[in-house]
């Protein structure tokens, strides 16, 4: 093994702990130049796509990456911001906001706060490396997916741990695997509906999609499926809603094996079918708006539920900046840094270079 040169020490320099944001990743531009490997990395991730290697392989380079990259540049060119990519953009502004945050509450505390994507960048490789440099010597990884998966979750993780076998000298590490049941999240989730509903009137159903899984995942033990209902039967109790005023459903279904269900597509075409005069449509496994929410559920799927003969369509945003969402971020966070915050002690840390010199340290 050779190992990744360390950043040089100073002794007494003040260790720092860090938190850091991990999303799934974005293509550098809505181009098929630049989605081509963005979509190459991530349908390369075996975590992802659980079909024997050699058999992906040819389906991979033969057919997906010769023909998905043009659709997929379309499509991200109809919500790509003037600043970037929409992902991006609100994963950036979420860590810059929770820094803020914390630093309120820790005024004093070595606290650095970054993000990283598991595919594209800026790479986990690339940000850990940041870190190291900055003396963080604790770091707190906070995978942006309130409901566990081991396609999303689990994978953020692997790349992490991945680099760490890569470092001689690695720093203390701590993981949150969920937040699908946390009350401030739920809380803050409701809220954003309710707000919403404040503004532009309420509908006479309420779908909450989120991201699909193979059905195989669920046999085998993964716990998405049931993270999701609950975090949707938690929502719904915080609205005061009842079993008939929503659904929970799944989209993004990939391939021809049997996915988890019911599929958002469906559910909003026999909606449309039953000519429902107005469906509101939230996605709770999303705590930033992407192109899974944007662009497929805003724009298809207001297509598939008004051309089956619905009526309006509303798209509720993720909770991206919003201040409850930002305080709720900030409390998990300090609630899984405790016993690493520490007010440094000056005078102890030049106490401990001095010592380092005379016994012959350099600096």
């Amino acid at each position: 093994m050779r190992y990744k040169k360390e950043p040089s020490y100073a002794h007494g320099a003040t260790e720092k702990t860090a938190v850091l944001l991990i999303n799934l990743g974005t293509p550098d531009a809505p181009t098929p130049r630049a989605v081509k490997p963005y979509l190459r990395e991530f349908l390369s991730d075996p975590r992802v796509v659980e079909i024997p290697r050699l058999i992906w392989w040819l389906i991979l380079n033969g057919i997906i990456l010769n023909t998905r990259p043009k659709k997929s540049a379309a499509k991200y060119a109809s919500i790509w911001l003037a600043e970037g990519s929409p992902l991006k953009v609100h994963t950036e502004r979420q860590s810059v906001l929770l820094q803020d945050k914390l630093s309120e509450k820790t005024a004093g505390t070595p606290l650095v706060v970054d993000y990283a994507m598991r595919y594209g960048k800026p790479s986990i490789a690339e940000v850990l490396a940041s870190l190291k440099a900055q003396n963080c010597q604790r770091i707190l990884l906070v995978p942006l997916y309130p409901q566990y998966a081991a396609s999303a979750t689990a994978t953020a993780l692997d790349a992490v741990f991945a680099e760490l076998q890569q470092m001689r000298n690695m720093p203390a590490v701590r993981s949150i695997r969920h937040f699908h049941d946390d009350d401030a999240y739920i809380k803050a989730s409701a809220q954003n509906i309710r707000d919403y509903w404040t503004l532009h009137g309420r509908p006479d159903k309420l779908v909450m999609s989120f991201h699909g899984v193979p059905r195989y995942t669920l046999d085998k033990g993964d716990p998405y499926h049931c993270e999701c209902l609950k975090s949707g039967r938690l929502i719904a109790e915080e609205l005061g809603l009842n079993q008939e005023q929503y659904i929970v459903s799944f989209q993004s279904r990939f391939g021809k094996a049997e996915w988890i269900k019911p599929y958002t597509t469906a559910t909003l075409k026999a909606l449309g079918r039953q000519h429902t005069k107005r469906v509101d449509v939230v996605c709770p496994g999303f705590v930033a708006d992407c192109l899974e929410t944007l662009e497929e559920i805003a724009q298809e799927g207001k297509e598939d539920f008004q051309h089956a003969g619905g009526g309006e369509y509303h798209y509720i945003p993720c909770l991206n900046e919003r201040p409850d969402w930002i305080h709720a971020l900030a409390d998990l966070t300090l609630d899984n840094l405790q016993g690493w915050l520490h007010k440094p002690d000056r005078a102890q840390l030049e106490q401990s270079r001095l010592r380092a010199l005379a016994t012959g340290a350099n600096v």
